[in-house]
């Protein structure tokens, strides 16, 4: 792999188009693997195909013969490699050197064939057998003074059917330790909804996003996250939809779309609008944003009663289905027009602008993803979104909805299995009941709190199926000094990836089959599961032979895992393995909605899961929705940075670029930023670069302001101008992830508030410019 050329030059392009279709054809010749990764890109999203190994939009109803977006052709081709990591490549490597590569690198090198251990001694992964790989882990587990002593962690790529087994498997070996992805994303949606409405998930389906009068979207960058988001929001705007975008940085997808499948708008090079309105709030401005809203509609509702006019709120729905109201517009009436503005960044003509969209609309659905979870006070802020539907009514009806936009392709299917340190008690009793043993009832750690005990000695041994730990997490030095202090680290995984160089004393890799690859058991060839952000659960299978046959289906791995553990223990893991409609006949016996499994998959698109406040029935100790009287915070910076009397540069926020999906980086551009060849960046307004006495290009190191002793910085990072309100700064993760603490996290939730870092600005040495920015 040559030094890529490194220049920088803002992108004036839509979204998608010319370009989308370049870089779906670059990466399908690069896999090596050309031919048959045609015929598999043809079966993705597909019934009797695979799902797409990328994000959780859900599928459109009508059928299609091209059912991916650019990204998830990348993650396909991603996957579907010939390039190997075996025993071979690491005779060629030491550890220590692999570590000196940069993480698109490591990945870069293919897929992982064959199980592999760590030997000290050499600094190199060797080759283990399978049982031998089980028996280890086994040792390590009964070692244990506690259950409690192990951490298993859950990508968000796992199946239902590996889901559903590993948590049976670590609940029968005694312990709710399941620090898993959601920590570090959506948790505060699941835990506001919760209180809200009575459920973590959103309460809309596909249809009602075709019949929404105006569709909100909130801290989210579908064009990257999300790519087929963005063909529905254009398609609202074509129908007279409003699509209003609230987003500090202007993002392509959110502005105009060019469809790659329309072959007018390719040869004419035309582009359609996807939003109607864009407001740019400051960086954890937008529970300000949301509260000024619901304070104009709070002022219309009574000048419509004064009046005897049309009333704006839904009073029938209020009265028959919510508590709390009055305690909630009172909060409204005390907070004030100069606190909503001066916090939320925006001016009121921007806010009543967007209210009024708001009132004007028959049936709302609100979007949202990490601009408003990863925030010291994003509970309150999902709760602040619940209020606004609740007052208007639009939660339980057609084109009306919460539509958190969920990352992964299955992280919220792993919570619906159980995959959660919580264990809500309806879980824990019908386990009981279902299997025979009791499971534990405390609750386990999250991540942060994983990292923690790990840090601490506390916990001894890493599991992670699949993800990349290492990385994906807050305060990466302290992630990684706290793994090496296990005395195993075990990742399950598809590729070679940062977390496996962090190693225990001891520590392995174990080989897993990827979406686009053949499952084929005893009983014959196997589908898994997974449940996408609208609640439909579907089939997956693979159509291409492994590439190698040392590779294992996670669920295979998983109960290999539990029986050297626990034998029989309560249920014969191999039986199951031979046939995953007995895992999925498990999970009807003891997840709620998944009655009739394994018949009900049989229907084209498979099945809607069902949301019991999208039919107006709510879960909470209450049995009514609530209102959240929550008060705006007096200010956004967290006492651990006001203690130190240094007044912050600018505010970070970490996000990904267009090249990459989570960790998995699948090039250094940023098509849509006019990045080129390079990752170690940060993004400012000209102003403040002026301010700062910073010239573009010119190199920086970023340093975090927090009041624990510890300096966190990251060097040499290129400062480049750009469209970014004064006063913020945007840098990719995981390269600025040492910067967040483990400490600063959301209220309730323990997300990292990776969208709210408080830094200072310093320059690097001397030189060190890149080669252009235009």
């Amino acid at each position: 792999m040559n030094k890529p050329q490194q220049s920088f030059k803002p992108y004036q392009g839509p979204a998608a188009g010319w370009g989308a279709l370049k870089s779906v054809v670059h990466f399908w010749l690069d896999s090596g693997n050309a031919f048959k990764n045609l015929r598999t890109l043809l079966k993705t999203n597909q019934d009797h195909g695979f799902d797409c190994p990328g994000c959780a939009w859900g599928e459109a109803p009508e059928n299609g013969l091209v059912k991916f977006c650019e990204n998830g052709a990348k993650a396909v081709n991603w996957e579907a490699t010939k390039r190997r990591v075996d025993a071979a490549f690491f005779a060629r490597h030491s550890v220590t050197s692999l570590l000196e590569q940069s993480d698109y690198w490591l990945e870069y090198q293919g897929r992982l064939t064959e199980p592999l251990r760590y030997d000290a001694a050499t600094d190199r992964y060797v080759p283990i057998a399978w049982d031998a790989a089980f028996a280890l882990i086994a040792k390590e587990l009964k070692a244990l003074a506690s259950p409690d002593e192990a951490e298993f962690y859950t990508s968000g790529r796992a199946s239902n059917e590996a889901a559903f087994l590993y948590q049976l498997f670590v609940r029968a070996y005694g312990t709710n330790n399941f620090p898993d992805c959601s920590n570090m994303c959506h948790e505060a949606s699941g835990v506001g909804l919760g209180r809200s409405i009575g459920v973590g998930k959103g309460t809309v389906t596909y249809h009602d996003l075709d019949e929404a009068d105006a569709i909100f979207v909130i801290g989210q960058n579908p064009g990257t996250n999300h790519p087929r988001m963005i063909e529905t929001l254009r398609n609202a705007v074509k129908r007279g939809a409003q699509v209003v975008c609230f987003n500090p940085l202007k993002e392509r997808g959110l502005e105009r779309f060019q469809h790659p499948q329309s072959p007018l708008e390719m040869l004419t090079n035309d582009s359609r609008p996807t939003n109607t309105a864009y407001f740019r709030p400051a960086l954890g401005g937008d529970m300000a944003a949301l509260r000024g809203i619901a304070k104009y509609l709070l002022q219309w509702e009574r000048e419509a009663a004064a009046k005897g006019a049309k009333r704006v709120f839904d009073h029938d729905f209020i009265a028959a289905h919510t508590l709390g109201m009055d305690d909630y517009l009172a909060q409204v009436d005390a907070t004030s027009w100069e606190l909503i503005e001066r916090q939320s960044g925006l001016s009121l003509h921007e806010i009543e602008q967007a209210a009024r969209m708001y009132a004007r609309a028959e049936k709302v659905i609100i979007c949202w993803a990490m601009g408003i979870t990863q925030h010291r006070h994003s509970v309150a802020t999902v709760q602040e979104i619940a209020n606004l539907q609740l007052l208007c009514g639009h939660i339980g009806r057609p084109g009306a909805g919460l539509c958190p936009v969920r990352g992964h392709s299955n992280v919220q299917g792993d919570r619906t299995m159980g995959i959660d340190e919580k264990a809500p008690a309806w879980l824990s009793d019908a386990l009981a009941k279902r299997f025979a043993f009791e499971p534990p009832r405390n609750r386990g750690h999250n991540t942060v709190e994983a990292i923690a005990a790990m840090e601490q000695g506390k916990a001894k041994v890493f599991i992670g199926l699949g993800g990349n730990f290492a990385q994906a997490t807050p305060d990466t030095p302290r992630t990684h000094r706290a793994l090496r202090k296990c005395d195993l680290t075990v990742h399950i995984a598809t590729k070679l990836n940062r977390s496996h160089l962090v190693t225990g004393r001891q520590a392995l890799i174990l080989p897993c089959l990827g979406r686009t690859e053949m499952d084929v058991q005893r009983g014959g060839k196997q589908a898994i599961t997974v449940e996408d952000s609208f609640s439909m659960v579907h089939a997956s299978a693979g159509i291409l032979r492994p590439l190698s046959t040392q590779m294992k289906s996670e669920p295979a791995i998983v109960a290999g895992l539990a029986k050297a553990t626990l034998g029989n223990h309560p249920v014969d893991w191999d039986w199951l393995i031979e046939d995953y409609d007995r895992i999925r006949d498990l999970i009807a016996d003891v997840i709620p909605g998944f009655q009739d499994f394994n018949a009900r998959l049989a229907a084209p698109g498979g099945f809607y899961l069902g949301n019991k406040a999208g039919r107006r029935e709510w879960n909470t100790p209450t049995g009514k929705a609530n209102f959240a009287a929550n008060a705006l915070l007096h200010d956004l910076l967290p006492d651990a940075v006001r203690r130190q009397g240094i007044k912050p540069d600018l505010i970070l926020q970490t996000m990904r670029s267009h090249d990459q999906y989570n960790t998995t980086i699948y090039s250094l551009d940023d098509r849509y930023r006019g990045v080129k060849g390079q990752r170690d960046v940060v993004f400012v307004n000209q102003a403040d670069l002026d301010r700062l006495g910073v010239a573009a290009g010119e190199k920086v190191d970023l340093v975090a302001l927090w009041d624990d002793g510890l300096e966190r910085r990251v060097r040499g990072f290129t400062a480049l101008p750009f469209d970014i309100p004064v006063g913020q700064a945007a840098g990719y993760y995981p390269e600025t992830n040492p910067l967040v603490p483990l400490e600063s996290y959301g209220e309730g939730s323990f997300t990292p508030t990776s969208k709210f870092v408080a830094i200072k600005v310093e320059k690097a040495s001397a030189g060190n410019r890149i080669a252009s920015v235009a």
